[in-house]
């Protein structure tokens, strides 16, 4: 419970509006989006409106050594904005200008509470392009976005969050502002903060502003949908792409129970009777020309695998009709159980029909559905662990570990996208030697030796 004076402090820096004590409101930044995790309430939610107070209520938690929880959107599968020591979530939602877009230099500066989708649109109207698209675009933030190092689809041909994060604003744990980076493509100066902020996950520090590097447009796309008999098939058509020169927009990836699952929910595409796997490519350029002749570059490749069907869209609504395909997975596979836990892998691609396999075996023998669908291109698969009554959640845990396991040994890692939070701790230490641990330890005590930002996420026993 915190003190009356230290949130009269807190309101005179915010302002009456701005520091919510309410449950009713407080129980809203409680939770993120990860699957079964248990609310966790704070004592406050402070709401500054710029670095200024940012950097005053940062000073004032630490002198009252109070724990501050950065939040965005809460858009995030791993918990790592839940507060789980009480004290305040920091909101940072009201920090949503885009300062400024440098179409010579090709950089943009912006606030961490802007939301992606609106960033994006904005790049492109001045013809340049900004490539992460996570699935939660539509909401989430770009401080987020760089928290949690965010990729999605297009990460295969144009990388993820880091990529383009060319410098940082931030605020450490005890109130000081630091600027890291650089506002120019090349730069070498001195150990990469920029790199280390990118990624981790609230725990380091809380970013202000985010300079962030763009590229030109490639506003023509085209989009393919190749159904192969079997999980090597498609395996082996994702190879051949690679070996044939082109990097695909985006390759998705879905798995027999996938596509049964959206074939029973009214899919658009009506799949062949034997389709046991499906890629989804999409190639870009200036022109359409272009674009086409990318895609059929990769569709004559994929050939070598003997695809049962493909259907190149021929106009938008046939792209669109594709694309739905895809986007039906989240909503149909809950029409197969009542309940369901996603977790995203990440194996080498060469793995990935022996990693569905794995997870198939593993929910039959623990009695549970499963599938698994993502991005073929960079091996990162979400799976899904389906399930009816809490009381089986016994055997989800025992799977979930079996599936950790397995992508451990096939050289993998624990998560591509979703990031460690709360959920994936236990995880880490599985994945990490006890010596890369503590390293990690020792770079969080150097930034916050009070331990008083994001308590109890990322690293295990902090």
């Amino acid at each position: 419970m915190l003190k009356d004076q230290f949130l009269i402090k807190m309101t005179d820096i915010v302002g009456d509006n701005f520091v919510v004590t309410d449950l009713e409101r407080l129980s809203t930044v409680a939770v993120d989006e990860t699957p079964n995790l248990k609310p966790s309430l704070p004592d406050a939610w402070v709401r500054p409106a710029n670095e200024a107070q940012v950097a005053q209520v940062m000073a004032l938690a630490y002198e009252h050594g109070v724990p501050v929880t950065p939040r965005g959107a809460g858009s995030g599968q791993s918990g790592g904005c839940v507060p789980l020591h009480g004290g305040i979530v920091l909101g940072l939602d009201r920090l949503n200008q885009i300062d400024q877009i440098d179409t010579e230099n090709m950089i943009a500066k912006a606030q961490p509470g802007v939301i992606l989708e609106s960033f994006q649109k904005e790049v492109e109207g001045h013809g340049l392009f900004y490539p992460p698209d996570p699935a939660s675009l539509q909401w989430c933030t770009l401080g987020g976005n760089v928290a949690e190092n965010a990729g999605g689809p297009r990460a295969l041909k144009y990388g993820v969050t880091k990529d383009y994060c060319l410098g940082l604003r931030v605020v450490l744990p005890h109130g000081e502002i630091i600027e890291t980076g650089k506002q120019t493509v090349k730069g070498v100066a001195g150990y990469d903060l920029t790199s280390l902020m990118c990624g981790s996950e609230g725990t380091l520090g809380v970013i202000t502003n985010i300079t962030f590097k763009l590229i030109p447009n490639t506003p023509a796309v085209q989009t393919a949908i190749v159904v192969f008999g079997s999980a090597q098939d498609a395996a082996q058509g994702v190879a051949e792409v690679f070996k044939n020169g082109v990097i695909p927009r985006t390759l998705e990836y879905l798995d027999r129970d996938s596509i049964q699952a959206v074939a029973n929910h009214g899919a658009p595409y009506t799949f062949p009777a034997l389709a046991a796997a499906a890629l989804i490519v999409e190639t870009d350029g200036t022109s359409d020309e272009e674009a086409l002749n990318h895609l059929l570059r990769a569709l004559d490749a994929m050939n070598k695998a003997a695809p049962l069907d493909t259907l190149l869209a021929k106009d938008e609504r046939q792209r669109r009709d594709i694309w739905q395909t895809r986007r039906l997975l989240s909503e149909a596979t809950r029409k197969i159980k009542k309940r369901k836990i996603s977790e995203d892998v990440v194996v080498p691609r060469s793995k990935i029909p022996e990693m569905v396999a794995e997870i198939g075996r593993i929910g039959e023998a623990n009695g549970l559905g499963t599938c698994a669908f993502g991005h073929a291109g960079d091996g990162n698969l979400h799976v899904q662990v389906l399930f009816d009554e809490e009381s089986e959640m016994p055997q989800v845990l025992k799977s979930i570990d079996e599936i950790f396991a397995a992508t451990l040994k096939m050289g993998g890692t624990i998560t591509g996208e979703h990031g460690v939070g709360i959920a994936k701790q236990k995880y880490l230490a599985w994945e990490q030697s006890p010596k890369v641990l503590s390293l990690q330890r020792e770079i969080k005590k150097v930034f916050d030796p009070k331990l008083l930002l994001n308590p109890g996420k990322f690293i295990p026993t902090l």
